[in-house]
């Protein structure tokens, strides 16, 4: 298991590197095979912020924490991957020995300027099968708005995403 450590106007002691090695160790019980976990850590206007992101058999977990002390963030961000791993275990466990999820990151939406409409970034991703709840599952884990997938039922593309009021919304496209 390898763990890479960056930091964003932050001096990534060896003292700090440590202390998330050692809090990490915590997620990786739960799990066998583990690919590359990243940790980014960044100070931006007093705010103390840790990203984690934690691929599993092409899973990804992700969690995201802000504080004004940096151990306190990482404390918090291994809690709540944490609580993902035990609110979705079971299912998880279940998706893993199927084989079901094969999974890259999300297109980001573009960022728009006030004169034109640029893209900055653009992402590709394999897309399996998955059930509507398979989607909503995966989009909790890594922590998103929305999910892009194909829906195993229709075999089109779909989106799955957030409402304000904590429901879930799906985008089907018609042709």
């Amino acid at each position: 298991m390898a763990i890479t450590v960056r930091g964003k106007n932050i001096e990534i002691t060896p003292a700090l590197k440590d202390y998330v090695e050692k809090r990490i160790g915590k997620i990786t019980k739960y799990f066998d095979n583990l690919g590359e976990i990243t940790v980014i850590l960044t100070v931006a206007k007093g705010r103390h912020i840790v990203e984690v992101t934690v691929p599993v058999n092409g899973m990804l977990l992700r969690g995201e924490e802000a504080t004004t002390d940096m151990y306190t963030s990482i404390d918090l961000v291994i809690e709540k991957l944490e609580k993902q791993i035990e609110k979705y275990k079971t299912k998880i466990a279940r998706k893993l020995k199927q084989g079901v999820f094969r999974y890259e990151a999300p297109a980001h939406a573009p960022e728009t300027d006030a004169d034109e409409f640029k893209v900055v970034k653009t992402k590709r991703f394999a897309v399996k099968p998955v059930s509507v709840e398979e989607a909503i599952m995966q989009m909790n884990l890594i922590n998103h708005d929305f999910y892009v997938f194909m829906n195993a039922e229709t075999e089109e593309v779909n989106v799955i995403y957030r409402r304000r009021d904590g429901h879930y919304g799906l985008i089907e496209p018609e042709f």
